[in-house]
């Protein structure tokens, strides 16, 4: 055999063993990851694609606007809707197929008859949606743990079950999954138990700044593309708190600075790195009704949106959301642990940046803590606790005559569909 025959012959076994891809997009699919050399790419219809975007799921005029083009859902709730919406305003979508946490394991994951009715749920689903023009992405499941002790076998089998199915039905997509934060042992597990998962994901808040280092100094274990799915500011987890554990919440103004801030830990120079996706855009109740929310129930911003577009594209709005310094109460602030007696009068006040604009409205509510609460649902609100009329800013009001755990909320509106908010955590003690 001559040496040009046998190079014909053996070159096409070594790419293929070697899993080494060409370093052209020679690929049909319409949205997949190239690897060349050790970087990646995100491919959609046969150009690169690199995801600049928000989990949530409305407003999507406005991503659109300020220089978005993908978003996230976590389940297929409306997701046709969803879709014909995000295609109509030029986005993708990584849609969210939700699955119980690993922890879930006796009561779903051994149980053949529910994970058999998740299999036909998500098969139809796949099948139904996988030609959808504004699909970019299937993620298969959120923070699920990634468990690491025997006996677990059942997880990871309904896991890979729907991954290959996945694969096999729509083979035009990647699939994803997310983990908290990034963790080495959870890497190691997706890349030992799961079978040929596209790419990784990162929910990651204020870790978001030791995430570049720890992927280089684990880039030994693994070094292959992924998202930064979820990130935003600082979580109740990662904040202080009162005496009775109440996570204390930053004004919108400071928010907005950590999204600034933030933003420039993003890995973009990792060569795994594909793409982020800011958190939350929407309104919803986690912890309080404004912690994470970029919106609120009227679709006006806070400043975190204003930031977000100037990041993305350089151009500040027209009009700049109003700025909140601080929260007193009885000139003490969240962290002095206010205690007040059932039914005493107080005094709140909030200082804003360089006065404000006597346009402004200002907005008071005084709400029961749900903090405990896993259900999600908004917490007691006690509007006969106002004494003061709203418009304000300084609310003389009366602490709730029950014993227990609550915050005064201020709400201020600028009239361009901008707010700021700030609140405070207080106790009555019987």
């Amino acid at each position: 055999m001559t040496l040009r025959k046998y190079l014909l012959w053996v070159l096409p076994l070594l790419s293929i063993y070697c899993n080494t891809p060409s370093s052209s997009p020679i690929n049909h699919r319409k949205v997949f990851v190239q690897k060349a050399g050790k970087q990646y790419t995100l491919y959609r219809n046969g150009k690169p694609f690199t995801i600049r975007g928000a989990s949530g799921y409305t407003h999507l005029d406005r991503l659109q606007q300020i220089g978005g083009n993908t978003i996230r859902t976590w389940d297929t709730t409306n997701i046709g809707a969803i879709l014909d919406e995000a295609r109509r305003c030029h986005l993708a979508v990584i849609v969210g197929l939700p699955m119980p946490g690993s922890g879930y394991l006796d009561y779903f994951y051994k149980d053949t008859a529910r994970t058999g009715a998740q299999y036909r749920a998500f098969t139809r689903t796949v099948q139904r949606y996988k030609d959808h023009p504004a699909l970019l992405m299937w993620c298969l499941g959120n923070e699920l743990g990634f468990p690491y002790k025997p006996g677990y076998s059942a997880f990871y089998k309904t896991f890979n079950r729907l991954l290959d199915m996945i694969h096999a039905t729509d083979p035009d997509h990647p699939v994803t999954t997310t983990i908290a934060n990034f963790n080495i042992v959870q890497a190691l597990l997706v890349k030992w138990k799961v079978h040929d998962l596209d790419l990784l994901s990162f929910n990651t808040f204020g870790k978001l700044k030791t995430l570049d280092k720890q992927l280089k100094r684990s880039a030994w274990l693994w070094s292959g593309p992924f998202l930064v799915t979820e990130w935003g500011t600082y979580g109740p987890w990662e904040s202080a708190l009162t005496a009775w554990d109440a996570p204390i919440e930053s004004t919108s103004t400071k928010k907005a600075e950590h999204y600034r801030e933030l933003h420039r830990h993003l890995p973009v120079k990792a060569p795994g790195f594909l793409g982020a996706l800011v958190f939350y855009w929407g309104q919803k109740q986690e912890t309080t009704s404004t912690w994470f929310s970029m919106f609120d129930e009227q679709a006006a911003a806070t400043e975190a949106v204003s930031v977000m577009q100037h990041l993305w594209t350089g151009r500040a709005p027209a009009h700049a959301a109003p700025q909140l310094k601080y929260m007193l109460v009885d000139d003490k602030g969240a962290q002095d642990n206010i205690m007040l007696a059932p039914g005493t009068r107080h005094r709140a006040e909030i200082l804003l940046e360089n006065g404000g604009p006597d346009t402004l409205a200002l907005q008071w509510e005084i709400w029961q803590e749900d903090w405990f609460s896993e259900t999600g649902l908004a917490p007691l609100k006690m509007p006969d606790t106002l004494l003061a009329p709203a418009g304000s800013h300084t609310l003389t009001f009366r602490a709730p005559s029950k014993a227990g755990p609550y915050r005064i909320y201020v709400k201020v509106m600028d009239g361009y569909g901008n707010f700021a908010t700030a609140n405070t955590p207080f106790y009555v003690v019987d």
